[in-house]
């Protein structure tokens, strides 16, 4: 079976991929298997300036995912460039992806401008949805034009290495924003982030998570990343797209394929069993075969 895939050129020897958030910056994952199986490593988000994040508790156990309110805790990107990165580098030859958040158009050039400048660095993820504290709160993926406003301003640092832009699935109408950053000059597309939900505390009568609400994600989530990275792909014809969300095994990845996702990034899967990239990969060819499918490129976007 052919497994090898492309983003923009960057060669990955299978689409699977650790979502950021659920891998650390690798390293911290290296022990439980060898991490050249992977098709790439999508790093923990930064921003420019370190982040302590938000107060505990942020976790919130649900049936068939978790909630997480954490609050991009990072260590800022001047470590993760001169420390994270080349740490990992040590122990790992393949793709890695730098997600990139802000709070500003400003922040996230000047992040996204010292990340496309590192040699070790093979893609620029742009998450989009973090509040825009100079917009009144508003999440610069709620709508298109603060979308392509941020995708604009990344590309115009960022000449040199593919920008992904990975989309909120708390919107109205997805097809509209990934439209917006594919005329902005996005090389690609990450979708879904986490869905906003909620527990309560029926005892404290609380929130579970001191931040009140924070981003659904796991295995139930997974119909509605089908639809909305099926949706992208139609709405941008031809634009890679990595698809994310609730995917836990190999006929997952399939199916995420098959919705139109030249890669598949595994998430809170990872939370739930730190094997679970390795065991997708194992899992993929006997998959594969199972449905007939002698190339994993031959089956991107056929629905």
């Amino acid at each position: 079976m052919v497994s090898e895939v492309k983003l923009c050129g960057v060669s990955l020897k299978n689409p699977v991929i650790p979502a950021s958030g659920t891998f650390g910056f690798g390293t911290e994952m290296a022990g439980w298997y060898d991490l050249n199986q992977l098709g790439a490593i999508s790093l923990k988000g930064t921003t420019l300036e370190p982040r302590f994040g938000n107060e505990c508790p942020r976790i919130a156990e649900c049936p068939e995912g978790l909630i997480n309110s954490v609050g991009l805790q990072n260590p800022g990107i001047k470590a993760v460039l001169g420390e994270k990165i080349p740490a990992l580098r040590k122990i790992y030859s393949g793709p890695v992806i730098a997600n990139i958040s802000g709070f500003s158009v400003e922040e996230y050039a000047s992040c996204c401008a010292a990340a496309g400048a590192c040699e070790d660095v093979d893609i620029i993820e742009v998450n989009i949805s973090c509040p825009n504290v100079h917009g009144g709160g508003m999440a610069f993926g709620s709508n298109p034009e603060a979308a392509a406003e941020v995708t604009s301003a990344v590309k115009a640092v960022c000449p040199g290495k593919p920008v992904f832009v990975k989309l909120s699935p708390n919107v109205t109408d997805i097809a509209a924003i990934a439209r917006a950053c594919a005329d902005a000059g996005a090389d690609g597309l990450t979708l879904i982030n986490t869905v906003l939900g909620m527990r309560i505390d029926l005892k404290t009568r609380r929130p579970v998570v001191a931040a009140r609400y924070g981003g659904f994600s796991g295995r139930a989530i997974l119909p509605i990343a089908l639809r909305m990275v099926n949706q992208a792909a139609h709405a941008c014809p031809g634009l890679p797209i990595m698809g994310c969300g609730g995917v836990s095994c190999a006929d997952d990845v399939l199916e995420m394929m098959m919705a139109g996702a030249t890669a598949v990034q595994v998430g809170a899967e990872n939370l739930r069993d730190p094997m679970a990239c390795s065991r997708i990969i194992a899992e993929l060819p006997a998959a594969a075969a199972k449905y007939g499918i002698d190339d994993l490129n031959s089956i991107v976007g056929i629905i």
